[in-house]
C-alpha cells in the first residue's frame, strides 16, 4: 500500500488509510466490510481525480519530487530490454547520477542515457541526489558518440534538480562538459529524444536534453532553475517558491503551448508512482510512435530541422 501523502492529498490519506486498515483484517471480516471497502475505493478515485485536474505549479513540482515516483533504472527496466550498462568517461571515473547503455525498444537496438536518484540515504549518497558532476556529461557524450557511431538512435531520461555546484566539479569543468554535450548532441546523426520524468533542473537538463523530439510525462517540471532559487532571487525570499513556480511556466502543458515540449505523456490520476505500470506502458508508446515519425528522416534532416527546432523555440512579446 501506498504510504506517503503530499500536504494537499490530506482527503485522499484518511480515505486510504481507513482502506488498509479494513484490509488488514482477517478474510472473513474482509468480506463483511467489502461493501464499505468498494464505496472507499471510490470516494478514493473521485478526491484523486478532483485534486490532480486543478493541481497548481508548485503541486506539480511537488508531485514530480515524489520519493516514490519511478526512477531512470525503473523506466530502463520496464520499457526496455536486454539494458547493458556501459560505465566511465575515460577520463576521470565513473559517475554513478548518469546511467547509460544499450538496450532494446520495443526489438530495436537504441542507446539510453538516464539521470538516477536514490531511494533511501545509502542510494542518495552514491547518485549525488541526481546530480552530475562533469564525468557524468562526459561518460554521457562518450555513449552518446557510441550511439552515432553505431547508427542507434538515442533516448535520455531527465531527472534532476540541476548540474552538481561543487567546488570539485567546478575544477573539473562543469560548465565545459555541458556546453560540450550541448555542441555535440545539436550534431548527432542519429535520432535523439528526450523525456522529462521528475525534475528538469537547468543546464543540468540541457546538458542531455537537445534532442529531436522532447517529451514530458504530465505531472513533471522542466525549468531555467529551481521555484526556490528563483523566489531567493527574485524576491530574497524562498518561501515564495509558489509564485515563482507559477512564474516559471514550468510545467507539461504550459511548455507544450510555448514550444518548448513536443508531447505530454499521460499519468495515472495521483501520478506515476501511484500506478508505474500504467507509465510505462504510456511512455513506451510514445517513444516507439516517435521513434517511428523520426525513422523517416536522413540526418542531415534531423540536423537541420532540430537547429531549426531550437532557433525558433519559446514565444515572445
Amino acid at each position: 500500500m501506498y504510504r506517503q501523502w503530499l500536504d494537499f492529498e490530506k482527503p485522499v490519506e484518511a480515505v486510504e488509510k481507513r482502506i488498509e486498515e479494513l484490509r488488514s483484517y482477517s478474510t472473513e471480516d474482509q468480506k463483511e466490510h467489502s461493501e464499505e471497502i468498494a464505496k472507499l475505493e471510490r470516494k478514493r478515485k473521485k478526491l484523486l481525480e478532483d485534486i490532480y485536474s486543478r493541481l497548481t505549479p508548485w503541486q506539480i513540482t511537488q508531485v514530480a519530487r515524489h520519493p516514490n515516483r519511478p526512477y531512470a533504472l525503473d523506466y530502463i527496466q520496464n520499457v526496455f530490454d536486454e539494458f547493458v550498462e556501459l560505465h566511465g568517461d575515460r577520463l576521470f571515473r565513473d559517475d554513478p547520477s548518469i546511467v547509460a547503455g544499450l538496450a532494446r525498444l520495443d526489438g530495436r537496438a537504441v542507446v539510453v542515457i538516464g539521470q538516477q536518484k536514490g531511494r533511501n540515504t545509502k542510494e542518495k549518497l552514491h547518485r549525488n541526489f541526481g546530480m552530475p558532476h562533469p564525468e557524468g556529461y562526459r561518460k554521457a557524450l562518450r555513449i552518446m558518440r557510441l550511439a552515432e557511431r553505431f547508427r542507434r538512435p538515442l533516448i535520455t531520461l531527465i531527472d534532476t534538480p540541476g548540474a552538481y555546484p561543487g567546488i570539485g566539479a567546478e575544477e573539473r569543468g562543469q560548465s565545459e562538459a555541458i556546453a560540450r554535450n550541448l555542441q555535440e548532441m545539436s550534431t548527432l546523426r542519429v535520432p535523439v529524444m528526450s523525456v522529462v520524468i521528475g525534475e528538469g533542473g537547468s543546464g543540468g537538463a540541457l546538458a542531455i536534453g537537445v534532442a529531436d523530439r522532447i517529451m514530458m510525462l504530465e505531472f513533471t517540471i522542466y525549468s531555467v532553475i529551481s521555484p526556490e532559487g528563483c523566489a531567493a532571487i527574485l524576491w530574497k525570499d524562498g518561501s515564495k517558491a509558489d509564485l515563482a513556480a507559477k512564474t516559471l511556466k514550468l510545467s507539461a502543458p504550459e511548455l507544450l503551448d510555448l514550444g518548448v515540449i513536443d508531447r505530454v505523456v499521460k499519468e495515472p490520476t495521483g501520478g506515476a508512482h501511484r500506478d508505474p505500470d500504467t507509465v510505462y506502458r504510456n511512455l513506451k508508446t510514445a517513444l516507439v510512435e516517435t521513434l517511428s515519425e523520426l525513422d523517416n528522416n536522413s540526418p542531415e534532416e534531423l540536423i537541420e530541422e532540430r537547429y531549426r527546432k531550437y532557433r525558433t523555440m519559446g514565444k515572445f512579446l
